[in-house]
């Protein structure tokens, strides 16, 4: 899917073709950027650019504090180096969410339009940063061999397309150990970072139960301070992962965002 790959500073990023991208795509904690090639094999003709976030993928790991600053000035730095007239749209799932709510909040010259996927909220006391460690569920899945993994996938999430096990499986034993060696800031307010931002947003959200980080309450909570235009799309019946979990209410709500703001 991804035909170009390239890295700036320590970042490793993938593109369909060798045009400036329209869509930026950022993943969640524990992914990589090869975890959107089954979602853009549903979009074809969209010139698409995916980074690796530092310490996932193939990217480095400068070794200072983690953060949403430090992962949305990576962000910026990639999106400068091979600019778009007008900006992009970025998609962000998860971590790859807030880290785009950050970047669209400071760098709007760079963000045409964002595309939301269960962030987390945030909190208004996120504080200097706390030390971390290995989640069990990861550790759990490192120590597994490739196939295992994927198998390990199947078995917990049933309802997900074949296509998205294997590159989840591969990205989690790409997740760096020195990650944990550094602390990390918790992200603030997702609705102070709404406020100031002035670009259209598409917040794609599912059902709590399910392990959705934003319920419909803190939905309507984002829509009511956003700063521009802003839908909220609960896809009912997904948990955290929407797309994997719903990928055709997602694609639909994606297509059509992209339509009208890509």
């Amino acid at each position: 899917m991804f035909g170009v790959q390239g890295r700036t500073a320590h970042l490793q990023w993938y593109r369909t073709d060798a045009e400036p991208a329209e869509v930026a795509f950022l993943h969640g904690f524990s992914d990589s950027a090869r975890c959107w090639e089954p979602l853009l094999a549903a979009l074809p003709g969209i010139r698409a650019l995916a980074i690796d976030a530092r310490g996932h993928g193939d990217s480095g790991l400068p070794a200072e504090p983690l953060g949403y600053d430090a992962l949305r000035d990576d962000a910026a730095v990639v999106l400068a180096d091979q600019p778009r007239d007008g900006g992009v749209v970025v998609v962000g799932h998860s971590m790859g969410a807030m880290s785009a709510a950050y970047l669209a909040a400071a760098r709007p010259d760079l963000v045409r339009a964002l595309v939301l996927e269960d962030p987390p909220p945030g909190q208004a006391d996120a504080g200097q940063g706390e030390p971390w460690s290995v989640p069990t569920w990861l550790a759990d899945l490192q120590a597994l061999d490739l196939p295992d993994r994927i198998a390990r996938g199947r078995t917990d999430e049933p309802d997900w397309p074949e296509d998205e096990l294997e590159p989840w499986a591969e990205s989690k034993a790409q997740v760096n150990p020195g990650l944990f060696e550094l602390t990390f800031q918790d992200p603030g307010p997702l609705t102070d970072l709404l406020a100031v931002t002035t670009c259209p947003v598409l917040l794609i959200h599912g059902d709590t139960e399910r392990g959705s980080l934003i319920s419909s309450e803190y939905a309507e909570r984002c829509a009511q301070v956003a700063g521009g235009e802003f839908r909220a799309a609960h896809l009912r019946g997904a948990g955290h992962s929407v797309r994997r979990d719903n990928r055709a209410q997602y694609l639909d709500e994606l297509k059509s965002f992209l339509v009208k703001n890509g």
